[in-house]
């Protein structure tokens, strides 16, 4: 077999906030407004930008002790429920998610979301953007030990849909996520929603683009 063969492109492994949708306003406005109502603390949108990117547990936790309180995971539980009744009005699909979607299922390309976030958030954004018609697998930070940029979710989500980690690309946004995919032996495609071009290809990203929709023939280039 050739070397190209071995190394063809058959997966794809996508992130899901920051390539997919752009659901941070949408969690932290559930934040807020459930922080004030069941418990007394008035978080601000600021309070969460240190935060940004830990996971629900640390970006709410994080903002109630910064605010003298006790993190329970029941507030991030109650945020979650605010979210799923705001999401659809707040959460934003990057332009052309479904049809590239369509795009790569249509090409025969196996597909797994690899997301930090809790299944229950993953799950109300793949209903917003379209992907649960097109993608059935999905692998959440709930499950994972170790988080990005450990390579630990990129290789679950490759034996999910039951190819080698070569045979993948990953699809990410973020600078660890970059650096995670390269180490769970993927080539990478990055989008600039969160990071510059230059932060992303120093990362390791084969390739960088501005817009999603273009994933599908970045792919064509990488083969």
């Amino acid at each position: 077999m050739k070397n190209s063969e071995k190394r063809e492109i058959k997966g794809v492994l996508f992130d899901m906030d920051g390539v997919l949708v752009d659901s941070e306003p949408a969690i932290t406005r559930a934040a807020i407004e459930v922080l004030a109502s069941d418990y007394g603390i008035a978080a601000k949108k600021e309070d969460f930008l240190e935060f940004t990117g830990m996971g629900e547990n640390r970006f709410i936790g994080g903002v109630v002790e910064k605010h003298g309180g006790v993190y329970t995971t029941d507030m991030k539980e109650r945020a979650y429920e605010r979210y799923g009744e705001i999401a659809g009005e707040c959460v934003t699909v990057y332009g052309g998610v479904k049809e590239m979607l369509k795009t790569l299922s249509e090409s025969g390309y196996k597909m797994c979301i690899c997301s930090s976030a809790d299944l229950v958030k993953v799950r109300i954004n793949m209903n917003i953007c379209g992907a649960s018609k097109y993608i059935s697998d999905v692998i959440s930070g709930s499950e994972m030990k170790r988080t990005k940029p450990f390579p630990d979710i990129y290789l679950s989500g490759a034996d999910r849909i039951g190819l080698p980690p070569e045979n993948c690309v990953v699809v990410e946004d973020a600078v660890s996520g970059v650096k995670a995919g390269k180490a769970a032996g993927c080539r990478v495609v990055a989008v600039t929603t969160s990071f510059p071009k230059e932060e992303l290809l120093a990362a390791g990203a084969d390739a960088v683009t501005d817009r999603i929709s273009a994933l599908p023939e970045i792919i064509k280039t990488l083969q």
